[in-house]
């Protein structure tokens, strides 16, 4: 179970450093690739906005991969865990309300989910 939960914590990690970082450098682009996918509809989303989620991403990419002797109880891998599950059920509802597939969003918040239970303190 301990391996599985690591693949987890790894899979998490790299997605969302991944779309932490797009959010943050590559912006523009991003919003150009949301908005021709939704028929031109605009996405919304301020700079400001995309770059706090990006950093939030990035902290909970750290947080999930977060040696143990650091923080006892896996409290801090919880925690980032948690932020991660909370960003996806945003994300959901932001792409359920541009009519959009949230397949992605809910695959993200199950994996950082049972990342959520597999780390709980017993």
């Amino acid at each position: 179970m301990n391996t599985l939960l690591w693949i987890a914590q790894i899979l998490l990690a790299a997605i969302f450093l991944f779309t932490g970082i797009t959010k943050l450098v590559a912006y523009e682009r991003l919003m150009r690739k949301v908005e021709s996918r939704s028929n031109g509809l605009p996405a919304g989303v301020s700079r400001g906005l995309a770059a706090f989620i990006g950093l939030a991403e990035i902290a909970g990419a750290l947080g999930v991969v977060a040696p143990a002797p650091f923080v006892p109880e896996n409290l801090l891998v919880l925690a980032a865990a948690s932020g991660l599950a909370l960003i996806m059920v945003l994300a959901g509802i932001y792409h359920l309300r541009r009519q959009e597939e949230a397949a992605p969003a809910v695959t993200l918040f199950l994996l950082a989910l049972f990342v959520i239970v597999g780390r709980w303190p017993r």
